[in-house]
């Protein structure tokens, strides 16, 4: 049987060809939380010349899996219900922040929120996103 994410995860092992793609990587996880970063530039941008809306995503999408994967028990895994971002200004190039907390985890629902900073500690993005908990052959590996 393959290893779930959680499992994985609390073994220090885990890979996401996605954070190579766009370019974050998790700082610290644990506890419900987590912290990504990466340096935006021009291969992040749209065509109107700021960082696309997605890239923001990816990241806050990203710290916000690994907080609430930091809450599941061994065997449990997760899928995402429900994505939310809000874009509050725009962001051309430089340090990127998602810093991700677990606002209520159920039993087999949770909800993470995530604010995305620039390097001025300003909020460029604040997302949320609905989880549900994985158990059994459902967590089987995922």
């Amino acid at each position: 049987m393959k290893e779930s994410f959680s499992d994985r995860l609390r073994q220090g092992s885990w890979e996401a060809p996605v954070a190579d793609l766009v370019g974050f990587l998790p700082v610290s996880f644990g506890e419900g939380m987590a912290l990504f970063e990466m340096e935006a530039g021009r291969k992040h941008h749209n065509p109107m010349g700021t960082v696309h809306g997605g890239i923001l995503c990816d990241i806050a999408d990203a710290a916000m899996g690994f907080a609430f994967a930091s809450t599941l028990g061994p065997g449990e895994s997760f899928t995402t219900l429900e994505l939310k971002i809000n874009f509050l200004r725009p962001v051309f190039e430089g340090k990127l922040t998602a810093n991700a907390r677990v606002a209520h985890r159920g039993r087999t629902v949770g909800m993470v929120e995530c604010d995305v900073v620039n390097a001025e500690g300003k909020t460029v993005a604040r997302a949320s996103s609905t989880c549900s908990v994985l158990r059994g052959e459902a967590a089987t590996g995922r």
